[in-house]
């Protein structure tokens, strides 16, 4: 009988995995930005996600639209750009032509 994978477990070891590496990659790389996520927990050195993130399962078509919509949107509302496929960090510019200039995006229903 396999174990049970809880979604807060995924989310636990998503989110410290992608602290580590984001750690790593900033000590390696920019190490003055690192001191911008210094940590007064006890428990870290820094903190990279917000505690208690809040989790959405995103498990209808409907439901991942909607949040990739706001994500995609957020940068608009920032007036960092018009239009979320002229922002240079979205994926809009892949949903909205196909146009994949990462090389590594593909397609939520694919």
């Amino acid at each position: 009988m396999q174990p049970l994978i809880h979604p807060q477990h995924v989310q636990r070891d998503f989110l410290k995995y992608t602290a580590q590496q984001i750690k790593l990659d900033l000590q390696k790389n920019h190490p003055e930005i690192l001191e911008q996520f210094k940590s007064d927990a006890n428990d870290r050195a820094y903190n990279f996600w917000k505690r208690r993130a809040l989790s959405i399962e995103l498990r209808i078509d409907k439901v991942f639209q909607q949040k990739l919509d706001y994500i995609n949107w957020n940068p608009v509302k920032a007036g960092f750009c018009k239009l979320p496929e002229e922002y240079k960090y979205s994926s809009a510019l892949f949903y909205h032509t196909g146009i994949d200039n990462w090389g590594f995006l593909t397609h939520h229903l694919d």
